[in-house]
């Protein structure tokens, strides 16, 4: 991650040793998710607040359970996760918006939020969400492809 001495002083800044110890580091938060959507997109803008279009992302994860690791042995477990994912970047909210559907097969590149919100009965309720940063990209498969004959 860091060639150079140089590139670790731009990440970490010690205060002096007289001082009280304070060390300032970046950290990261990013999400790379592939999977199928759930829903169609939905574009939602609550007053004074910027638009965003909103979609459900669901990713498996599968394993196969029992004595062996042979193909043949052994049952196939498989957990699906929901992801909210919401697209705040202007160019990149309209495309979502038109071009994503139900059932498409994405991948989507972000970071992940955990929010609060008062529901319709007035009781806190947490969620959490992916921001979807500068990249979506929406995979097709076409019939007509030589590659699948």
């Amino acid at each position: 991650l860091f060639k150079s001495p140089l590139v670790l002083h731009q990440f970490v800044r010690h205060a002096s040793e007289t001082a009280a110890s304070l060390v300032l580091e970046r950290s990261l938060n990013r999400v790379q998710l592939l999977g199928r959507v759930g829903q169609d997109p939905v574009l939602r803008q609550a007053e004074g607040k910027n638009p965003v279009t909103i979609f459900s992302l669901a990713t498996n994860e599968m394993w196969r359970s029992g004595e062996s690791e042979v193909y043949q042995m052994g049952d196939v477990s498989q957990k699906t996760t929901w992801h909210r994912i919401s697209v705040f970047r202007p160019g990149l909210r309209d495309v979502a918006y038109q071009y994503v559907r139900k059932g498409s097969r994405i991948y989507v590149e972000g970071k992940i939020d955990y929010g609060e919100y008062m529901d319709k009965n007035n009781v806190r309720r947490q969620a959490t969400t992916i921001i979807a940063g500068k990249k979506l990209v929406i995979i097709t498969v076409f019939s007509s492809s030589p590659f699948l004959s």
